[in-house]
Parts: structure tokens; sequence; C-alpha cells
């Protein structure tokens, strides 16, 4: 059987992540999931796709190195 790939981080997969942060880490993007009004997930993914890429939104917008 094959897994099918998903195009965004679901509920369920934020909190396993948000669980295997340190507690400051996961406490900063929880506070911003409040301060902007975006779920949990959002913010994780703009979190990795920023560290990946500085100009970039999110995933959509993510080409690795060019924020360099």
């Amino acid at each position: 059987m094959q897994a099918k790939l998903q195009e965004q981080l679901t509920s369920a997969d934020a909190e396993v992540i948000l669980g295997r942060l340190p507690k400051r880490i996961r406490e900063a993007l929880i506070a911003r999931t409040t301060e902007i009004e975006y779920p949990v997930e959002a913010v994780i993914e703009m979190a990795i796709a920023n560290f990946l890429d500085t100009e970039a939104l999110g995933f959509a917008d993510c080409k690795p190195g060019r924020g360099q």
C-alpha cells in the first residue's frame, strides 16, 4: 500500500511536532498562533519555510537558498 502525500500539515501532525520541540520553541510557536490567529500547523509550516527561504510566505513560495 502506498502512502498518500499531503500538501499541508494536519493538526495531528502539528501536535506531534510540538510535542518533540523544546518548551521555549513550542511556547513561541503557540504564542505566534494566538498573535496572528492562524492554526498552529500553518505557523509551523511558515516557520520551516522561512528558515529555508527568508523571502517565502509558506512552502508554496519556498525556494531554498534564495533568501540567503
